[in-house]
């Protein structure tokens, strides 16, 4: 792991641990102590370094962290670690004559974060590669921005989540529509029962090409064994990835292939689903089944091209997320039912509104209940908006204040990526929500919801429900009285 430009007059303010199971002990400071750091580093620049800068790390990491620098962000841009040569040297050599600082060029992101005196870290390597280079970072010290997902693995995703709270680090997860106030609005709206009893969502992300998903990425002539260093992308030594021979295909289409993503379930779906559980306030599902197949896109792939995810909540809510990418002009609408009516977002990102559906009257007797467009900040470009977000987080110290923290990318990968196992193992996946314990054995989903029914328990609700019973009681109608067992001849209506 040798350098190829060691920086000078740097002092080492941080010991690197390169052990993720230290990262508990070496890493835990109380958000106190990560406030007066920060309080204490106020007229400093924060030191950001690149880690595995490709296509989304260079087009939307690097470039807008080069347009913030240029509008005064108090950002100085001072590493590069990327196996790729010509992929590093291009980064390297934007950020030089975008900033003015030559950054310090590195094979080995451990490297730089050893070498570089840094404050933060922003992630766009493959999925199978984020869990290990996130806690080495945390460990090490250092403010995170990682793509998305989050993690390759539920389990990552539940250790990540528990590193980043027991450090008090501020740490972003790319989904940058997660910066969209308008989430945050329905969430409110949510809560106040606006829908009354939310009962599910379905959300979707279709595409459609003449050559197929993710083959897009151009393979190069001039990836090859001596300008990329196959065995440390692979991450085999770590045991992230299996040895193969060196491919092109591999390399830059990797989302296509198991060992390094899972196609739509985690490029795509998990964008969606991140948007519906900060809109819902959900997290952990209780139960997630997924299905599909590879029916058309015999391109060598490994990934389906057409999938669905059912994830069903101990809130009493289920999601549904499905798409194919055959096919992109019969999209479904995204959406969030209540008992009382519907939050209609449409497709994309870009909204300036969404659409209120009531429900009739004769359900609701609610007879002021009306259709309605609801409006919304638009935001033009959230990737910019994600991004200013973090720096805002890591100056003030508080890692809430970030639109997709850890919690929530954790929830997003427990959805989409059980998802993904269970049409790959043809199994159903339940997740214990206490002890995040991830089994296939049934432990009684079903009868436990007839069990309420039979109680006539009262519905449960999202997260920070306080609506009371608004639209979620039922009306009992009179001849219900004649319900009931004969016991011993008797008519229980006379009892």
């Amino acid at each position: 792991m040798t350098a190829e430009k060691k920086p000078e007059n740097q002092s080492n303010r941080r010991n690197f641990i390169t052990q993720s199971a230290g990262v508990a002990a070496a890493a835990s400071v109380g958000l106190s102590a990560t406030r007066a750091a920060a309080a204490a580093g106020s007229n400093e620049r924060m030191r950001i370094g690149f880690i595995g800068p490709g296509g989304r790390g260079y087009g939307a990491h690097v470039k807008t962290l080069c347009k913030l620098h240029e509008e005064g962000r108090n950002i100085e841009l001072v590493g590069v670690a990327e196996v790729y040569k010509t992929q590093r040297d291009k980064v390297a050599d934007h950020i030089k004559k975008a900033t003015g600082t030559d950054p310090g060029r590195y094979v080995d992101y451990r490297d730089m974060i050893e070498k570089e005196n840094l404050d933060a870290v922003c992630i766009g390597t493959p999925d199978h590669w984020h869990h290990k280079q996130t806690v080495d970072s945390i460990a090490a010290g250092l403010n995170v921005y990682c793509e998305k997902p989050m993690t390759k693995t539920v389990e990552e995703a539940f250790s990540v989540e528990k590193a980043w709270r027991e450090s008090g680090k501020v740490m972003q997860v790319g989904v940058q529509s997660t910066s969209l106030p308008v989430w945050n609005e329905v969430n409110a709206l949510l809560k106040d029962g606006k829908l009354g009893k939310v009962l599910g969502f379905q959300t979707e992300y279709f595409r459609n090409s003449d050559m197929g998903q993710w083959r897009y990425y151009k393979l190069e002539a001039d990836m090859s064994p001596k300008t990329i260093d196959w065995e440390r992308w692979l991450g085999s030594n770590e045991g992230l990835a299996p040895e193969m021979p060196f491919d092109r295909e591999k390399y830059k289409q990797w989302r296509r292939f198991w060992p390094f993503g899972s196609g739509m379930f985690t490029d795509l779906f998990v964008h969606r689903t991140t948007s519906m559980l900060k809109a819902t306030g959900l997290r952990i599902p209780g139960r997630v089944v997924g299905a599909g197949g590879l029916y058309m896109e015999y391109d060598g792939r490994d990934v389906p091209d057409v999938a669905t995810v059912v994830a069903d909540f101990n809130e009493g809510v289920q999601g549904l997320v499905t798409a194919t990418m055959c096919n992109q002009e019969s999209r479904i609408d995204q959406l969030i039912r209540g008992h009382f009516g519907t939050f209609r977002f449409g497709n994309g990102e870009e909204f300036d509104g969404f659409d209120f559906v009531a429900e009739r009257p004769q359900v609701t007797h609610e007879r002021d209940y009306k259709d309605e467009r609801i409006a919304t900040e638009k935001v033009g470009n959230t990737t910019y908006a994600h991004f200013a977000n973090w720096l805002d987080a890591c100056e003030a110290g508080e890692p809430m204040m970030c639109n997709n923290p850890p919690d929530l990318g954790a929830a997003a990968i427990a959805v989409v990526n059980l998802g993904a196992e269970s049409y790959r193992q043809g199994k159903v996946f339940f997740v214990d929500p206490e002890t995040r314990e991830i089994s296939t054995t049934d432990p009684g989903w079903a009868k436990k919801w007839e069990q309420l029914s039979e109680a006539r328990a009262n519905p449960k609700h999202i997260p920070g429900w306080n609506a009371g019973d608004f639209g979620s009681k039922l009306i009992e109608p009179e001849y219900m009285n004649l319900a009931g067992p004969w016991i011993d001849g008797k008519d229980p209506a006379q009892s």
